[in-house]
């Protein structure tokens, strides 16, 4: 299947384009309240998920999302993960969950209309990445004078744009795509921490968990600083839930008491793929 990722954050994202999907689109939440009988599988965990997402989800069970549902489908019982493959895309929701394609999306932003949310599994921001040693060693905020006259990267239409605007950053910014073929063409994340090594732009902005995955994988001598600082909206940091039908409220309940009985674990996961994740009061979490 064609697959076009979104290079979001949620996916996330997702993060990045909440808006793209369209209001059309969105379940009422209490819409479907008390429908009679849950949809829900009650022997194998079913997915939708993006194909080729990296680091979230792809068909080789490589993303964390994969990594996490086969723990979801472990402590709640079912017997094996069954995915329907479908890019992340406008239409998303309703080729898939909507049309009981699946019982579950692994990541989705808290409050998205879309889909019913369950409790937040993790908690994270957008970031500024740039190379130490190169003039912005201690730059926390987007409008940090040191940023003036510089190059920044930032992926098309996503929530840090409008601060690099605000802050007048946007006139030197190289953009990079937001919806990309992954099979073809490298994530915008790769591609601009190759730009950033090279010297083609000075700092890069990019939804934590995208950054942090690649950072790792990279190797280099690259900072990674989460954007809690900045006092202008729209805000950068994000709560990421599991996305669940209106209708299923037993299914929510039990997925809620998953996140809570293994949120240590689910750290632990997303840590090892390099995540940066933020507690409520914008404190790192790293154990």
């Amino acid at each position: 299947m064609g697959t076009l990722s979104m290079s979001r954050s949620v996916r996330s994202l997702l993060i990045a384009t909440l808006a793209a999907f369209g209001a059309s689109e969105a379940w009422s939440q209490g819409a479907g309240l008390g429908a009679a009988g849950e949809l829900v599988d009650r022997d194998v965990l079913r997915v939708c998920a993006d194909p080729s997402n990296m680091p979230f989800s792809d068909q080789n069970g490589q993303g964390f999302e994969n990594k996490l549902a086969d723990l979801v489908a472990e402590k709640t019982g079912r017997k094996s993960v069954a995915y329907t493959w479908y890019p992340m895309v406008v239409g998303f929701v309703r080729r898939t969950i909507r049309e009981n394609r699946c019982d579950i999306i692994m990541g989705f932003a808290q409050g998205d209309p879309l889909v019913q949310n369950t409790n937040a599994y993790y908690r994270s921001a957008y970031v500024l990445v740039y190379k130490k040693g190169r003039g912005l060693d201690g730059v926390e905020t987007l409008t940090d004078p040191r940023l003036a006259g510089k190059r920044l990267g930032v992926v098309q239409n996503t929530p840090p744009s409008t601060h690099l605007v605000k802050s007048g950053l946007m006139k030197t910014a190289k953009i990079y795509p937001l919806m990309i073929d992954t099979r073809i063409t490298p994530s915008a994340a790769e591609t601009m921490l190759k730009d950033m090594d090279a010297g083609t732009i000075d700092a890069g902005v990019l939804w934590g968990p995208m950054a942090g995955y690649y950072v790792k994988k990279a190797g280099a001598d690259f900072v990674m600083v989460p954007l809690i600082h900045e006092q202008s909206s729209p805000r950068l940091a994000y709560r990421i839930t599991m996305g669940v039908r209106p209708s299923d409220q037993e299914w929510k309940r039990e997925l809620n008491r998953v996140i809570r009985e293994n949120q240590n674990e689910i750290n632990k996961l997303l840590i090892d793929y390099g995540v940066p994740l933020l507690d409520e009061q914008d404190r790192p979490i790293t154990h």
